[in-house]
């Protein structure tokens, strides 16, 4: 398993997984172009892959300049490995490298990206968009959220 930067080859994997996802599917797959991943991950923020035997099973994108979670998404086959985590920490860990300026997320009630989120550390703050759950993750959180597995 290989957690690395994205490259624009890998956009058409990235694809595949994001609508290959049972929870938080888009209503129309063309709602999220190739164009769109090219724009967050390289010219509003950065993204990272997670390959195994050279394919594309999770992706993470986060958006400098709206200060958001973009994407999280794994292949299903590939839930509950750690994989969701690593993408999760390496983007925060970037983003954080970069700006003190609370990053937030928005997600559909009553998913496992809901639990997922609440148990990384991250503060419901209200509602957002069509009925999506906002958490925000403040920098001084994600300190300490770190000093505390550093210490473990």
């Amino acid at each position: 398993m290989i957690i690395r930067e994205a490259l624009v080859i890998d956009i058409q994997q990235i694809q595949l997984v994001r609508n290959s996802v049972k929870e938080n599917r888009l209503s129309n797959p063309n709602l999220v172009t190739d164009a769109d991943c090219e724009e967050f991950m390289f010219q509003r923020g950065k993204g990272w892959v997670c390959e195994i035997e050279e394919h594309i099973v999770g992706f993470a994108i986060v958006d400098l300049k709206e200060h958001n979670i973009w994407a999280l998404f794994l292949h299903p086959n590939f839930e509950n490995k750690g994989i969701g985590r690593q993408l999760h920490d390496v983007m925060l860990n970037w983003y954080f490298s970069k700006t003190q300026i609370p990053i937030w997320l928005g997600t559909a009630p009553n998913t496992r990206a809901e639990t997922f989120y609440r148990n990384s550390g991250w503060k419901h703050i209200g509602m957002h968009g069509k009925g999506e759950v906002k958490f925000e993750m403040t920098f001084e959180n994600w300190k300490q959220i770190e000093s505390k597995k550093e210490t473990h």
